[in-house]
């Protein structure tokens, strides 16, 4: 391994991940099928995985990383999981898809409601976009009411009436706004600061009997990772009461990660309705909303709001997700997740203030972020206001020294229960190491 006595360039990869990525920037638009893989907020190119197992990436190039991105958060029991692939492999024996129901969706749906506080019925579905989808269009013709509040920053996926200031790839890339969106759409959008308790007040009354629902992040974790003021979460929630509006939780990130419950057992608030997914697959493509039985029952084919999808509750998922979810009742690790994360958060702030050097480092559990910043970052302002740069130069001299954070300074870090005290003391030793030598 590299001494780590210097901040490195931007990396330069071996040959096969060079010429992997010349191939696919012919094919592929940018190179990639996900805005952020392309290391353009970090500068330099992305590397090619060729495997994975545990804590552990295996690049193209040979090359072995501690993984602190977990594919961008399902993977909380690690990579390549033994319990997991003998789910998936029993599941495989009997078929991979069947354009029927199944058992496994019933017992995944069984599974979500026991865990989850608010939900009382789930439907599935195959991301986290069409999770959050699907929980607006439900909104919507629940209330019979169009416009929506979403806070900015908060990223819900790729969805027209949601992609504006979005975090995440979005972010990243310096558009929160997309190209393709009619302004008709963007319209019934109404966007306020997050931790803006006046502006979300001024919203509900400049627009009253006219919002369907309320959209947020519990806390923010595609604009790095945000906390809610004391009491922020408790006023969405009697807003909402007091105007016959639908709170949505995107809990795609967070749930089942900070608690089984997710955030809103963690705050003790009760969402209407509830997106999810990432650790419901147990790695593989997966979504699910869910909430109140009065409101999911207005889908079809109960209701009069349609949603569908052909792969929606695909056996292999399902059977992937279960074990997940199974594991994480059984072994409860998120005490370790706590110590562990406080383990990295405690040496990276130390390591700031021996370098009198201004850091922010938000943690809850097995998430953390790294803003460069004099204050406490509590909106998506704040966050594009740190000093992007310097993590920058952290994320390259991570990835010189065996460590891979999230090719952005507007992502979250995760710890999954396959990272064990080793790999957690040579990451905090690696990136103290690294905020010194800037």
């Amino acid at each position: 391994m590299r001494p780590m006595d210097k901040l490195q360039q931007p990396t330069h990869h071996s040959q096969r991940s060079t010429q992997l990525f010349e191939r696919a920037t012919q094919l592929i638009p940018g190179g990639v099928n996900s805005p952020v893989r392309a290391f353009r907020s970090v500068g330099g190119a992305p590397f090619f995985t060729e495997r994975a197992d545990g804590a552990h990436l295996y690049t193209a190039d040979g090359k072995e990383l501690i993984d602190f991105v977990c594919t961008w958060g399902p993977a909380i029991h690690g990579h390549n999981d033994p319990d997991i692939r003998a789910a998936i492999s029993l599941a495989l024996e009997k078929g991979t898809s069947f354009g029927t129901p199944n058992p496994y969706e019933v017992e995944m749906a069984e599974l979500i409601v026991e865990m989850m506080p608010s939900v009382e019925k789930v439907r599935m579905c195959n991301s986290g976009t069409e999770a959050t989808m699907s929980t607006i269009r439900l909104a919507r013709g629940y209330t019979k009411r169009d416009k929506i509040i979403k806070f900015a920053g908060c990223y819900h996926g790729h969805v027209d009436s949601l992609l504006v200031k979005a975090g995440s790839g979005a972010l990243t890339l310096g558009y929160p706004d997309s190209a393709g969106i009619p302004a008709s759409f963007a319209a019934e959008t109404i966007v306020v600061e997050y931790n803006d308790a006046d502006g979300v007040r001024a919203a509900f009354q400049n627009h009253q009997d006219e919002i369907a629902a309320l959209i947020v992040e519990p806390f923010p974790a595609n604009c790095g990772f945000i906390l809610p003021d004391q009491g922020f979460l408790a006023l969405l929630r009697e807003l909402c009461n007091e105007n016959g509006t639908v709170l949505i939780f995107d809990e795609v990130m967070t749930g089942f990660r900070l608690a089984p419950g997710g955030v809103q057992e963690r705050v003790g608030i009760t969402p209407d309705l509830t997106a999810l997914g990432k650790i419901i697959g147990g790695g593989l493509p997966v979504g699910a909303f869910g909430g109140t039985a009065e409101i999911m029952d207005q889908l079809a084919p109960l209701g009069p709001v349609y949603q569908a999808g052909t792969l929606s509750g695909n056996p292999l998922a399902m059977a992937a997700g279960i074990a997940a979810l199974k594991k994480l009742k059984t072994d409860n690790p998120y005490p370790a997740f706590e110590t562990m994360g406080t383990l990295i958060r405690d040496a990276l702030i130390n390591a700031a203030i021996e370098k009198g050097m201004p850091l922010q480092l938000p943690q809850v559990g097995s998430m953390f972020a790294l803003f460069f910043s004099e204050s406490p970052v509590r909106n998506y302002n704040d966050a594009i206001s740190s000093e992007t740069q310097l993590f920058s130069k952290l994320f390259h001299y991570a990835l010189e020294n065996g460590v891979y954070l999230p090719p952005s300074g507007y992502e979250t870090c995760f710890i999954s229960t396959a990272h064990n005290g080793k790999d957690i003391e040579r990451a905090a030793e690696v990136l103290a190491a690294g905020i010194k030598a800037m």
